[in-house]
This record gives structure tokens, C-alpha cells and sequence, in this order.
């Protein structure tokens, strides 16, 4: 006879391989899996493997200089600064706008509702066109930020805008505010309220949210083309780096640029995604 310490290891091993749930997958699910897969390395997989293949086709040592070149390195340095400083931005007054769009009743709600996705509808170039018509030459605010770093912080905060507000919005409006109100009743503050009930909810939609800022950040080509006049040491983005490269014949030096950006979008991906985890155990 098996003896009960026998079966309990094997059942435990048989769990781990059919997943938490413990159910093994139908041949309608195992399918839909098969498909959804190959449809997701068609898409994202196959091409950015593409990427580090191409990236590395000329040797280490070729791909060590592209990235380690001045003005590569400038314009790296720039554009990662500059997506994470508005990420930043992002998680506060993202959070404080869906904030006020849950729960504040105010004349003209709807209308910053509509706004609210216009950088999602609005073709980047015609972005890039708006800002130049603000804050160019010819501003009719008296504000000219051309050609400067600042242009690229506005052009990454414009384009950047919704991403934390839809992100935390839903999940906000599906809090319970019962537990929000024995919370109070019981004599916590607000602040431990928030602290404690509503931010480790909203933990995990913020830190998406995060992310995709950051990743949309570092990408951006067409609304900051115009205003930040591209200038080699000074305001050169990784996007406009990579275009000339390509213009230049240079595919290998493109590819390269463009794997260390990978690189660093899905590193602040995971570290986001680690910190979130850790504070939703912690609240």
C-alpha cells in the first residue's frame, strides 16, 4: 500500500504542474491558448527578436560602440530621464485627477472626461504641431520653451496624460466606501484611510499605469519632432537617434538603440510590478 506521506508529495507535485487552480486545460482552452500565443509572437515576439538579432549581427564589439556613443548615450540619457521624471508627475496628478473625476460632481465633468483621451485620438504630429503653436516662437502665451530639455518633458507629459487617469479611475469607482467610513468611524484619519484601505487598492492600477507612461515616454517621436528641434547633445531623443541611423544606412547601430530601450522599458516594467506586489502584502 502507498502510504499517505507518498500520496500527499505526489498530489502536491500534480497541483503544481496543473497550476494553482488544479484544473488542466480543455481542448477548447488549450486551443484558444495555442492561437492566442501565436497571434502574440507574430505580433510582439518574432519582431523584437528580430530587433536583437539585427542588433547583433555585426558583433559585440560593433554593438558596444553604437551604444556607447556620445551622442547615443545623450540621447538615451535624456529620454529615459525624461520618461521617468513624467511618469512621476503622472502618478500624482494622475491619481488626484481620477480621484476628482470619481468622486467630485462638478459643472463640466463631461466635458474633461472627453479631454481627458484626447492625447489618445490626437495624431502625434498634429501634437507636436499644437505645442509648437503654444509654446514656440510665436506663442501666444509668451511662453517659447523650443528647442529646449523642457520640450521634451511637455511633449512626453501631453502625450503621457491618460494613461495613470484610466488606469486608477475604474478601480476607484468600484472601492467600497463602507470600508472607508467604519475605517473613519472607528477614529482613523484620513490620511491613515488612505494609507491604509485606498491606496494598496489602487497600488496595482497605478503602478500599470505607471508603466505604460513610461513606455509610451521613451517612444515618442511625433509630438515632440517639432518642438524640441532635435538638436545632436541637447535635445535628441532615442526616437530621433534611431530614424537617423536608419536614414544613414545604419541598421545595425538602430537596432542596437532600440534593444538597450527594450532593455530598459521592461526592466522599469518588472521593478514596477515587484513594488506593487510588496505594497499591496504590506497594506
Amino acid at each position: 500500500m502507498t502510504s499517505a506521506a507518498t500520496v500527499a508529495p505526489a498530489q502536491s507535485a500534480r497541483e503544481r504542474r496543473l497550476g494553482r487552480g488544479g484544473r488542466r486545460l480543455t481542448r477548447v482552452s488549450g486551443l484558444g491558448l495555442g492561437v492566442a500565443m501565436m497571434w502574440f509572437s507574430l505580433l510582439v515576439l518574432i519582431p523584437l527578436a528580430a530587433v536583437v538579432v539585427t542588433a547583433t549581427t555585426g558583433g559585440w564589439d560593433q554593438f558596444w560602440q553604437a551604444v556607447t556613443n556620445e551622442q547615443t548615450v545623450a540621447a538615451i540619457g535624456l529620454t529615459v530621464g525624461a520618461a521617468a521624471a513624467v511618469t512621476v508627475v503622472n502618478v500624482i496628478m494622475g491619481t488626484l485627477i481620477a480621484w476628482v473625476l470619481v468622486r467630485d460632481r462638478f459643472f463640466g465633468k463631461r466635458v474633461l472626461e472627453v479631454l481627458i483621451d484626447l492625447p489618445f485620438a490626437l495624431p502625434t504630429i498634429v501634437a507636436g504641431l499644437v505645442l509648437l503653436s503654444l509654446y514656440g516662437n510665436n506663442s501666444p502665451l509668451g511662453v517659447n520653451i523650443a528647442n529646449t530639455r523642457a520640450a521634451v518633458f511637455l511633449a512626453f507629459l501631453f502625450v503621457t496624460l491618460p494613461f495613470v487617469v484610466r488606469t486608477v479611475q475604474p478601480v476607484l469607482a468600484e472601492l467600497d466606501k463602507e470600508a472607508e467610513e467604519a475605517a473613519a468611524s472607528l477614529g482613523a484619519s484620513r490620511f491613515t484611510v488612505f494609507r491604509r484601505i485606498i491606496l494598496p487598492a489602487l497600488t496595482p492600477a497605478i503602478a500599470a499605469g505607471a508603466a505604460l507612461s513610461f513606455a509610451r515616454g521613451v517612444s515618442e517621436y511625433g509630438s515632440l519632432v517639432l518642438l524640441s528641434g532635435n538638436l545632436p547633445m541637447k535635445t535628441e531623443v532615442t526616437s530621433v537617434r534611431i530614424l537617423s541611423s536608419i536614414e544613414n544606412d545604419n541598421l545595425d547601430s538602430a537596432a542596437a538603440v532600440a534593444t538597450i530601450l527594450l532593455v530598459i522599458s521592461f526592466a522599469v516594467i518588472v521593478v514596477l510590478d515587484v513594488l506593487q506586489r510588496r505594497m499591496v502584502r504590506r497594506g
